[in-house]
């Protein structure tokens, strides 16, 4: 679990690429709604990690993958443990721990956050890659859950760094805010855009420790998980329909499941 860095989602146009022009609450629905529909594809989805908090759904898909990029340890290594069994070793970075709960092989740990700058105990997910990178030339992982910080720092990753990314399994924080605050939508809406010109979402499902929030009539979650596919390895694209998907498990089993919104299903963009 990561903590936001100093200032972290305040407007930086010089690290996300954002432009000063004003963001309306409907450029952030619009944004939000276009990114997170989920579509199906002919790859079948697998179950990495705990059925509970700290696994994720993952396109089968991960053959030539040289390893997995993993900030927000916290108290989980179940999702990286199972990298491992599949030969791809993790790197791992959260400043809040010490190391990591599981002797993960093959795992490096640092502790540092991740951050749009790279600043006392924060780094950039540019400056971790290249300081760690394997293999240049090959496909990677992403696995992200850092509380809020990932907007921030995806907005300020390079674009051809983000591409080498062949998933990228992230949890999206603040979602309740991100529609309606403006001090959360300008890195939000950067990343959004960046993302979506390589990357489809293949698979959501809402966080119902955190529960949801109501606006406008409709229950919103307050965090997701999306799980990401890049453009080139997403082949049979259809509007996802039917979730959750029967590998989904609550992250809190004695607490009710949460539904998406209605308008992320069906007619994906």
């Amino acid at each position: 679990m990561q903590r936001a860095a100093p200032g972290e989602n305040k407007t930086r146009p010089d690290a996300t690429g954002v432009s000063a022009r004003t963001i309306t609450k409907g450029d952030a629905v619009v944004a939000i709604d276009s990114f997170l529909q989920p579509y199906d594809t002919d790859t079948p989805l697998i179950r990495m990690g705990d059925f509970g908090d700290g696994g994720y759904l993952v396109p089968d898909d991960l053959r030539g993958i040289v390893a997995c990029y993993s900030p927000g340890v916290s108290e989980q290594a179940s999702f990286e443990m199972d990298m491992a069994k599949r030969g791809i070793p993790s790197f791992m970075a959260d400043a809040s721990v010490e190391k990591p709960p599981l002797n993960v092989p093959g795992a490096h740990f640092v502790r540092k956050y991740l951050g749009d700058r790279d600043r006392g105990e924060f780094m950039t997910l540019a400056t971790w890659v290249r300081q760690t990178d394997p293999d240049p030339a090959a496909d990677l992982l992403l696995q992200m859950d850092i509380e809020g910080a990932e907007y921030a720092t995806l907005a300020a990753a390079p674009r051809d760094l983000l591409r080498r990314f062949r998933v990228i399994v992230i949890e999206l924080h603040h979602l309740p805010s991100v529609l309606t605050k403006p001090r959360f939508q300008k890195a939000a809406l950067a990343a959004f855009e960046k993302l979506r010109e390589d990357f489809v979402t293949v698979h959501l499902h809402p966080n119902n420790v955190s529960g949801s929030v109501e606006i406008a009539g409709e229950t919103i979650p307050r965090v997701v998980e999306a799980t990401l596919l890049r453009r080139d390895r997403a082949h049979g694209l259809r509007p996802a329909t039917r979730l959750p998907h029967p590998l989904d498990r609550r992250h809190n089993p004695k607490r009710a499941a949460l539904a998406l919104p209605e308008r992320w299903l069906g007619e994906a963009c």
